[in-house]
């Protein structure tokens, strides 16, 4: 799907392209059907009018799926510094330089966070989001009730054709008639295909109040869960995080299944279930900052310890972005920034600015050797030939490939952004002090062994 949405000439053509389809499998299909010679005959006009209603169903819903905003979130300007720093206690992206509110994710099209982004749909141009996800649910639906009474339609001639194969062609429809017939079907049962199985999986989604980017998170969780397990033998293990700290990492639910009618009623913006699949409905919208939570939070179910614990921390992203941090050391973009401290240094006089400077210069030449010596490890444990988490991605015995399976970037989802809140630790200092010669001498002994 990245590659798809990615393309120029896909992002410029695929809304005229689906309008043409729709043109051809609606229009041109009637045009063809009311030729005299296939028998049945043309349709009826009960069948014209349902036909036709489905139509403007479909190209209305289509309509608001690719034109309806899908949501953004507006921050005061210039909040108190006490505001700030509640705000940035959870998630943090880094391309908006803002807090990401729950099950938000930033849509590289887009470019911005989207309220609970589901993928961005190169055929609408448009993020599926908590405001475009009912119309994009109703679009799905008219247009699977289209393709049926269209194929009802089309069998019915295509049964009486067979029925009259034995008899005298000049008899029967042109052979115009008969090649747009055959290329209807074709046509109509291919698209009809993909649009059923994107309909499952979009109702499948609605039931469950799961996205495909929360499905996606929940498998890989899953797996990589199951094999920690099966290595350590715990509900819980640790992580090496981008500054040599220990990260828990353990099993998480998918906290947002609130119940049946309750995930449904959320997803479509109303309790009144008769309004769900109405072509003219409306949709949820994000709250305005301070005057209420849709969009901002969400209720969860409560089968974790404690709330907030969704997304898991991806071990992959982790390992990048300890990686990166060795190597952008104290401004590296991956590192989270201490907002509380820089307000309160605000308050400083120079010398103690001064001060403060070196203390944190002190403080990261700790983190790097820590995530050095981390690494250092790391590698002993994988040459030693544990079974080890964090080489997770060399390991497809649990049929997960890195080169084959789905990433965040199918989903439209900017994979740059920095989304993790690792707070969870362990306190554990005892590597906080090696000395640099030490390290380095760990090092040579590791090369030596593997050249041994």
């Amino acid at each position: 799907m990245a590659g798809i949405a990615d393309a120029g000439i896909v992002q410029r053509a695929a809304i005229p392209a689906v309008c043409l389809l729709i043109g051809f499998l609606g229009y041109f299909s009637q045009y063809v059907l009311h030729d005299d010679f296939l028998e049945p005959g043309p349709p009826s006009r009960t069948e014209t009018l349902v036909f036709n209603a489905l139509l403007l169903a479909l190209w209305w819903t289509y309509a608001r799926t690719c034109t309806v905003d899908p949501g953004r979130y507006t921050f005061p300007e210039s909040p108190p510094p006490a505001v700030v720093v509640e705000e940035v206690k959870g998630r943090w992206c880094s391309k908006c330089s803002a807090p990401k509110p729950p099950r938000a994710h930033h849509c590289r099209h887009c470019r911005r966070c989207v309220p609970r982004m589901d993928h961005h749909c190169p055929w609408t141009g448009n993020c599926v989001s908590m405001t475009t996800f009912p119309h994009f649910l109703r679009f799905l639906a008219y247009a699977n009730l289209a393709l049926g009474v269209l194929a009802r339609l089309l069998l019915a001639r295509i049964a009486r054709l067979w029925a009259d194969r034995f008899l005298p062609a000049y008899l029967g429809p042109s052979v115009g008639a008969l090649v747009s017939l055959a290329l209807l079907t074709l046509v109509g049962a291919a698209t009809w295909l993909a649009l059923f199985v994107m309909l499952v999986t979009t109702v499948r989604g609605w039931v469950l109040n799961q996205t495909m980017i929360e499905v996606w998170e929940q498998d890989r969780h899953e797996t990589l869960a199951a094999r920690g397990a099966r290595s350590g033998g715990n509900d819980w293990w640790d992580i090496v995080g981008p500054d040599g700290e220990p990260i828990r990492f353990e099993k998480v639910e998918f906290p947002y299944d609130v119940g049946f009618f309750a995930n449904m009623a959320q997803a479509m913006g109303t309790p009144l279930f008769v309004l769900w699949l109405l072509p003219f409905a409306g949709n949820p919208r994000v709250s305005p900052p301070g005057e209420g939570t849709v969009g901002w939070t969400w209720p969860e179910n409560g089968f974790n310890r404690k709330e907030g614990m969704w997304p898991p921390p991806d071990p992959d992203k982790i390992r990048r972005a300890a990686r990166q941090q060795k190597h952008t050391g104290a401004g590296g973009a991956t590192t989270r920034r201490d907002y509380e401290r820089e307000l309160r240094e605000l308050e400083l006089d120079p010398e103690a600015r001064k001060s403060a400077f070196k203390e944190r210069q002190e403080r990261d030449l700790r983190r790097r050797r820590k995530a050095l010596l981390a690494e250092l490890e790391e590698e002993e444990e994988e040459h030693g030939g544990e079974d080890d988490l964090n080489s997770y991605p060399d390991d497809e015995s649990d049929g997960w490939s890195e080169e084959d399976a789905e990433k965040l970037a199918d989903f439209g989802v900017d994979e740059d952004e920095v989304d993790y809140d690792y707070t969870t630790r362990h306190d554990n200092d005892e590597d906080e002090d090696v000395p640099l010669g030490e390290l380095l001498r760990r090092r040579r002994a590791q090369k030596a062994s593997d050249d041994e």
